[in-house]
């Protein structure tokens, strides 16, 4: 694994051990940050949920995010996560919470404006993650939720202010990108 473009651009991430984390592979998360090109800037926090290695929000970080929140309940990803943004030097751009999704969020301390939702397959969390960070205002109008997963796991109907944006076949996987559409933006209420 390492990081595919940016200030960090070549510099090589430490993986897990075991079969417990599937890290997005480089060649899924070169396309994946394609489609999302001009997206991240200087104003951009992150939150990279389920972050495993934390290689999603460390990419975004070298690619000129302000900010990076991480966060997941397994000792060893939350270990490797650190281990990753210590090396990247990138401590001071970022957070890094141990503990369930549910929880983490509630410390995320500003909304964000692009989430990275790779949760494993099998326990079918997009969903509720994304009526989670709705519920809790944590999301900026216009931000981007990217999600990852098998191609034969459509996500259940998630939330209307949530519209497909761009979605991409690479293999088994399919990264789909939805636009968080904030009515209140859109109205000019406040």
């Amino acid at each position: 694994m390492r990081i595919i473009g940016g200030e960090l651009r070549g510099k090589k991430l430490s993986s897990p051990k075991d079969e417990s984390v599937r890290p997005t592979t480089d060649r899924v998360k070169e396309s994946m940050f394609n489609l999302i090109a001009g997206e991240i800037d200087e104003d951009t926090v992150v939150y990279d949920l389920f972050s495993g290695s934390g290689g999603l929000g460390i990419e975004a970080l070298s690619r000129g995010a302000r900010y990076a929140w991480f966060c997941d309940r397994s000792r060893n990803s939350y270990d490797l996560t650190r281990k990753n943004l210590r090396d990247c030097r990138l401590e001071s751009r970022s957070r890094c919470v141990f503990g369930d999704y549910r929880k983490a969020v509630d410390s995320f301390e500003e909304p964000a404006d692009l989430v990275f939702l790779d949760p494993p397959y099998s326990l079918d969390l997009w969903k509720p993650c994304s009526d989670l960070l709705l519920e809790k205002e944590k999301l900026k109008g216009g931000a981007l939720l990217v999600m990852e997963h098998g191609e034969h796991q459509p996500l259940k109907e998630l939330d209307p202010r949530l519209e497909l944006f761009k979605e991409r076949k690479y293999g088994l996987i399919l990264v789909s990108i939805y636009r968080y559409r904030d009515e209140a933006a859109s109205t000019g209420e406040q």
